[in-house]
């Protein structure tokens, strides 16, 4: 990368400017890095990049101060956005396109002492490329391309040689703006969100952009809010609902000394946090990671194609060259050059891959990258970490067991009156069953938010305790003892307890328990069908909540509780001895070794930052079935490509038997490859998966 490259405004308006530096020419400069680097800022609408004349246009919201901070980034691009080992350039453009077919229709009515001149012109690019990919590349498509062109010349058939030069032109439009339309959906996908957050600066707190924050900076956190930075508790106490970051679907005990995730969201209580991991650049290298996973990636069967592609150039030259050696005819050695295998071998492949990404996107599944496309299909084996994804992560009241002469409403009126300013989700719970009841509630005062422990209030000058046993007992000293054979059936039944007492003593136990996601019994049977042979539930849980939700999922073939993030990532590793594909789908930060280690990574749309890099694919709605549409794509997309392979293969081998026996000429020859060549990639852009099926 040059130092300090010149960046200038040549054109403004308000909300959008163009600018020019030769920088932006540099063929190892990857625009798509570069657009979606500037369009991740906050209030940058669209970024648009010509490479060719090396300028960017940016359009931005016209209130915000903006343009300081994109020149500073177009300034300083990081070193991720050049790649000198695979140089990119921007295809031909729908203008070029139609000058290549208006100069090829012009060409038999100009007079004859300019048609050689006006095609010679116009097939220098193509015959410099020619030249230099044979010195530097060998025998590659580029060098058939030349070589009909150069007979087509030589033998004074210009309008021949026009007209293969605009065809060639239309497939390489074709290709470039399928791939742009697939990476400009996956780069919006990405686009981070514009957080603020409040922090501590000169005594007061103020409000500020998230990309503002500096580490050491003392950020706080209120009940509803999420935790913006990895940082230090230094002062207050929370209940922190981590059930992205740990797995655990009960909230956690934030307190002075303990070290915080961002994601976490604040159920209860109030934080001062000292900001450990912040910034941009974090930021950022994640958003480049996205990009280079996305659109820089190639699959394993994209590969294969490509070398099959470059195998079979040198074959049609050689046929090329047999049948002239033969039969002496220049035409119809030109007619076999104009065949390639390689152009619908090679551009099917990419085009099929994007436009599965692109539909894949479009309903909530963000494949970052071909490999993943590939690997999705392929896999045998479905990985389940517990909560968040089988299970919603939420609680709702299961059992209400009175004592005394208490009624079940009676019971469910006091704890919801005393829980109703509670934001804890236990609380929430309790509230949503006495509301469903229409349960008149009885007026509170005096209400007292013991963080993670419980509720104390006076209802009707009466003191009612909610909450764990720990505080009903240890804290408060009420014995809890003669419910505890009730307890153990509940906890066997995989529910949290609460306990409530009145006036110093015990009078009632509620079961809670995590939901089960509606959806999530039809998907097992879904996925079961797709070809998953093996359905797997791991969790951090312990074993009486996992086992009771294994029990109503009766598609799961093992299941394994009580697990820390490595015991998850050793039993991915397991699997895989035993010779099996393996998709894990998690969404905590501890679920990132098993997401990492797994053939596919699968994170759910609520899925903590680190579990987001760590996957391939990501389901952007809250809702199981795209797993069922994703695997849907994928096995599609696998039948496309080999259809588009053998089509590619048996056409162009039926149109090079007939211009070798001269049954065809040049002009034909070239129409109707580039032709099938089009329609194969028609074919492959029409790649949806069975979506309507699935989402009905």
């Amino acid at each position: 990368m040059p130092d300090n490259p010149s960046v200038q405004v040549v054109h403004s308006i308000p909300g959008r400017f163009r600018v020019k530096s030769r920088v932006f020419t540099n063929p190892a400069l990857d625009p798509d890095y570069v657009t979606a680097f500037i369009a991740a800022l906050p209030a940058v609408f669209q970024v648009r990049m010509n490479t060719g004349s090396g300028s960017i246009v940016v359009e931005h919201d016209p209130g915000a101060d903006v343009r300081d901070e994109i020149m500073i980034r177009l300034k300083n691009l990081p070193n991720e956005a050049f790649l000198p080992e695979a140089p990119r350039g921007s295809g031909p453009d729908l203008f070029e396109v139609g000058t290549r077919t208006f100069a090829a229709a012009i060409t038999p009515f100009l007079p004859r002492s300019l048609q050689g001149p006006f095609s010679w012109a116009l097939s220098i690019p193509t015959l410099m490329n020619g030249a230099e990919t044979l010195v530097t590349e060998g025998l590659k498509v580029e060098v058939l391309d030349a070589s009909v062109r150069l007979m087509s010349l030589a033998r004074k058939n210009y309008f021949v040689g026009n007209a293969v030069g605009a065809m060639l032109s239309m497939a390489a439009y074709l290709e470039e703006s399928s791939t742009r339309q697939a990476n400009d959906l996956l780069k919006n996908l990405l686009r981070p969100q514009a957080d603020r957050l409040r922090v501590e600066r000169d005594g007061a707190e103020v409000l500020i952009d998230s990309d503002q924050a500096m580490v050491g900076d003392i950020v706080i956190c209120g009940p509803g809010e999420m935790i913006p930075v990895d940082g230090l508790v230094i002062s207050g106490e929370a209940s922190v609902n981590a059930c992205s970051i740990t797995g655990e679907s009960s909230p956690v005990h934030a307190r002075p000394g303990i070290e915080v995730l961002s994601g976490g969201i604040i159920e209860e209580g109030r934080l001062r946090v000292e900001a450990l991991n912040v910034g941009k650049e974090t930021s950022m290298a994640r958003i480049g990671k996205f990009l280079e996973k996305s659109l820089r990636t190639q699959s394993g069967h994209q590969r294969w194609s490509n070398t099959l592609a470059d195998r079979l150039v040198p074959l049609t030259f050689g046929i090329g060259l047999g049948v002239y050696a033969l039969t002496g005819s220049a035409a119809r050695a030109a007619s076999v050059l104009a065949v390639d295998y390689s152009c619908a071998i090679k551009l099917a492949t990419p085009v099929a891959v994007r436009t599965a990404m692109y539909h894949a996107g479009q309903n909530g599944v963000l494949l970052k990258g071909a490999q993943a496309l590939e690997a999705l299909g392929s896999v045998d084996t479905l990985i389940f970490d517990k909560t968040g994804t089988l299970t919603h992560g939420l609680l709702e009241l299961t059992d209400i067991l009175p004592l005394e002469d208490f009624t079940e409403d009676e019971v469910l009126a006091l704890a919801a009156g005393a829980e109703e300013h509670y934001g804890h989700p236990v609380a929430r719970a309790v509230l949503k069953a006495a509301r469903e009841k229409n349960l008149s509630l009885p007026p509170i005062s005096q209400v007292d938010f013991i963080v993670a422990h419980g509720v104390s209030a006076y209802v009707d000058d009466k003191r009612v305790l909610v909450g764990s046993r720990h505080f009903i007992e240890e804290d408060e000293g009420i014995s809890c003892t003669q419910v505890d054979g009730k307890a153990d059936l509940l906890q066997d039944e995989g529910k949290t307890l609460l306990y409530m007492a009145l006036e110093g003593r015990l009078v009632a136990l509620m079961a809670l328990r995590d939901t089960l996601r509606s959806e999530a019994g039809d998907t097992l049977k879904a996925l079961k069908a797709s070809g998953f042979n093996h359905l797997v539930m791991l969790s951090g849980d312990q074993p009486r909540p996992v086992h009771a939700v294994a029990d109503q999922l009766k598609e799961l073939d093992e299941v394994h509780a009580g697990l820390k993030p490595e015991d998850k990532a050793r039993i991915v590793a397991r699997l895989k001895e035993e010779g099996r594909k393996v998709a894990f789908v998690g969404d905590g930060v501890n679920d990132s070794p098993a997401l990492l280690s797994a053939d596919v990574g699968i994170c759910m749309s609520e899925g903590a930052d680190l579990a987001r890099d760590a996957a391939q694919v990501i389901l952007m709605k809250d809702d199981l079935k795209g797993l069922v549409l994703a695997r849907s794509i994928a096995r599609d997309t696998a039948r496309v490509l080999h259809n588009s392979l053998w089509s590619a293969v048996g056409i162009n081998s039926t149109l090079l038997v007939l211009a070798g026996t001269g049954r065809i000429s040049t002009l034909t020859s070239a129409a109707l490859h580039n032709a099938s060549t089009i329609g194969i990639l028609a074919y492959a852009a029409m790649n949806k998966g069975e979506q309507d099926a699935l989402q009905s």
